[in-house]
């Protein structure tokens, strides 16, 4: 990783980023045809209410390829994986690899709802080294590189503000998720877990200050980098999601440990996550949550999403679905 300029290549990030948001900003409503997305589990079933919560746009398609095209005319021996064109089998290699969310908050974006970003990470050697994440709606940009600090639009250092001392849960302002996959075990998990945060003492929960749920795992993590939210918990999400964000995460002196409890050591790739804002009491806030886990999360998300992956054809899902989807504009 010697020869490798992180700065220069963090700065070209920057501006592909920056290319890629005014696309999104632009891109015109239509109502001509839409999907789910191809790495979302809902494609094992046929269920309509499925398609409706994991969209795909043709913006989402037209910026992951923008954005690719430029990293791949840059950096010809680097990898590249991101999320509209992942197939399953595709796995992460310790080859310096851009991990890429075009539209992190499809959802969002099709509701015109400006809480959007584009995720965009470097891993190397299977270790997120360089994030960033911007929201072109507001222009907002977070941007970190590992060893060298997180700042936002390139100027204020993160955290906003010198951290306070973690409390119990009952102190903290949590996001959490829903996901698109609205049932099994997973869900169970969530919903269950989600009544024991909010649920009284007394009653055996944590009485979390709030639970909030905004859309997007890039800008969840850089609240809590931020100082903002206290603790995000999420699975089902994938290394595109969270790349950018576990970088900047960790350099504004966050923690990422495991969404299951006992693992304080996660993959990028492992789907399954706790971040928690910089502050002394880390590892008891950690410890006080995992002890609020009703239950446990599949132990191999990709290998479980991967067989489910594709068994039904984008035709059937183009012929299902009718929701709002966004064109990308013509250059």
């Amino acid at each position: 990783m010697a020869d490798i300029n992180l700065k220069e290549i963090h700065d070209f990030m920057i501006s592909i980023a920056k290319e890629a948001g005014e696309r999104i900003v632009s891109a015109k409503p239509t109502t001509s045809g839409s999907g789910s997305k191809k790495n979302s589990p809902i494609e094992a079933h046929t269920d309509d209410s499925y398609l409706a919560v994991d969209l795909v746009t043709e913006t989402d398609r037209a910026v992951e390829n923008l954005i690719s095209t430029s990293l791949r005319n840059a950096y010809p021996t680097f990898s590249f994986m991101g999320e509209e064109t992942f197939k399953p089998g595709d796995v992460l290699t310790p080859n310096p690899t851009f991990i890429c969310d075009p539209i992190d908050g499809t959802t969002n974006f099709v509701h015109r709802y400006p809480y959007v970003s584009i995720s965009l990470g470097l891993a190397i050697n299977l270790e997120p080294t360089v994030g960033i994440v911007y929201n072109p709606f507001t222009q907002t940009l977070y941007s970190a590189i590992k060893g060298q600090g997180a700042y936002l639009n390139g100027t204020t250092r993160l955290p906003l503000t010198e951290p306070t001392p973690l409390g119990k849960l009952d102190t903290c302002l949590v996001a959490v998720e829903w996901g698109s996959d609205r049932s099994g075990n997973d869900f169970k998990v969530k919903s269950e877990t989600f009544k024991r945060l909010a649920a009284t003492k007394e009653n055996g929960g944590g009485m979390v200050h709030g639970l909030r749920s905004f859309g997007s795992a890039a800008l969840n993590l850089c609240g809590v980098a931020s100082g903002g939210l206290d603790i995000y918990w999420e699975a089902g999400c994938w290394a595109w999601d969270v790349c950018a964000g576990w970088v900047i995460l960790k350099e504004a002196g966050g923690m990422m440990v495991d969404a299951n409890p006992g693992n304080w050591d996660p993959r990028v790739e492992g789907q399954k996550y706790l971040a928690v804002r910089g502050g002394e009491g880390q590892k008891e806030i950690i410890e006080e949550f995992w002890g609020l886990v009703d239950g446990a999360f599949e132990s191999d998300p990709i290998k479980r999403s991967q067989s489910s992956l594709y068994t039904v054809s984008d035709m059937v899902l183009h012929q299902r679905a009718h929701v709002l989807q966004y064109d990308a504009p013509s250059r």
